[in-house]
């Protein structure tokens, strides 16, 4: 644990994140415009931007056992220029099998850097600065979108998805040698050998342990909640208010996280934080139940999600110390969070398709229940 908070490279870590959120979103924003590159792919297309979920939600946990091992930083500043090289091939566009297989190699990219990172943002983080840097490391993917809808659907427009991809490279080659030089080797002793055995019962172990499984479980609940509410709520908010809500809710997350969110966590646990937070979205589902698509019920849920997002990260170290838990945890974030990112949007047009709007404010309520009462199970079993 340092002493002294670094934040120069906190701030680095944390835009090394926005490269790893990157490679969802540079596929997301011009999702609509891949057809024109490909036209032949048909629904094979889809595969361009969920392989690197895919990669996550088979390998999430394995990635936290083998970052542990190879070490941090090397495996920080490995991914960050694996991830750089195919962002470079992505710009020439190349034929689709060629293409996927890039987004294969940048998924295992992608969960190297989500492991790493927030581990190295615990370890180089005083005590007292943890809620409020790994909540700042929680925004990387909403920001990140934010910042490619701002900045790169305009460089698309005026250069091509070819520069999309090459600016992408240069980032994540730019923050691999600002890390490469100002990150020191972090000294965490290595407990176990790296062997497909030692793997395979580590990886039992991890789900076995409520101190190294609950982040995860509880970030399940939440993934499987938060893009699909931002996919099905859209019809049911006044037209008027539509575009507005939507691009507020998401920044509402990031303020209520960064603000109440650091200052709670001074005085609560992180996991009591979680609890709060689905609590207080089950009481937002109430307001949409009763109001639907209602606005201010809407930024009401962000808001309390917001809570959750960041507190999840901070609740890392304060369940488990010393670097090599703390990753294996983040890689159990990794792989429910990809599984329910997945899973969550399918699930609730299912509901809604089947039971109506009542149906899915509903099943959002039993989610977000879930979410409250896994924390609360764990707890009571690690106490």
């Amino acid at each position: 644990m340092a002493e002294r908070t670094s934040f120069l490279l906190i701030l680095a870590l944390w835009g090394a994140g926005l490269g790893a959120a990157g490679q969802y979103a540079k596929i997301s924003v011009i999702f609509d415009q891949l057809p024109s590159v490909y036209p032949q792919a048909g629904a094979s297309l889809g595969f361009v931007v969920s392989l690197v979920g895919l990669v996550g939600i088979v390998f999430g946990v394995v990635a936290g056992l083998i970052v542990a091992r190879i070490r941090y930083r090397r495996a920080l500043l490995w991914a960050l220029w694996v991830g750089a090289g195919m962002s470079l091939l992505q710009a020439f566009l190349p034929p689709l099998f060629w293409m996927l297989l890039t987004r294969l190699i940048e998924g295992l990219s992608h969960l190297a850097i989500v492991v790493a990172a927030p581990t190295l943002i615990a370890q180089l983080s005083a005590e007292r600065h943890r809620g409020l840097t790994l909540t700042l490391w929680s925004t990387f993917f909403g920001v990140a979108f934010a910042l490619l809808v701002a900045f790169g659907l305009p460089l698309v427009e005026a250069r091509g998805i070819s520069a999309l991809f090459l600016a992408h490279g240069i980032w994540m080659a730019l923050f691999a040698t600002i890390l490469g030089v100002t990150l020191h080797p972090q000294h965490a002793p290595v407990e176990t050998e790296l062997s497909l055995h030692a793997l395979w019962w580590d990886h039992i172990a991890i789900y076995r342990s409520p101190d190294t499984a609950a982040p995860g479980a509880g970030w399940l609940f939440y993934t499987l909640c938060f893009l699909g509410i931002l996919t099905v709520l859209p019809p049911y908010i006044p037209v008027d208010w539509r575009v507005w809500v939507l691009g507020a809710m998401p920044l509402t997350s990031i303020f209520v996280s960064m603000t109440f969110g650091v200052m709670a966590l001074r005085y609560i646990s992180a996991v009591t934080l979680i609890q709060s937070g689905f609590l207080a979205s089950i009481g937002a589902m109430v307001w949409l139940l009763v109001v639907p698509g209602g606005p201010f019920a809407c930024l009401a849920l962000a808001a309390a999600l917001g809570l959750v997002q960041g507190a999840t990260f901070a609740a890392v170290p304060q369940l488990n110390h010393g670097a090599a838990k703390q990753a294996q945890a983040y890689g159990a974030m990794a792989q429910t969070g990809n599984l329910g990112n997945t899973l969550g949007t399918p699930i609730l047009l299912a509901v809604l398709g089947m039971a109506g709007y009542a149906g899915l404010v509903w099943t959002m309520m039993a989610l977000l229940l879930m979410g409250w009462a896994v924390h609360t199970v764990m707890r009571a079993q690690c106490s």
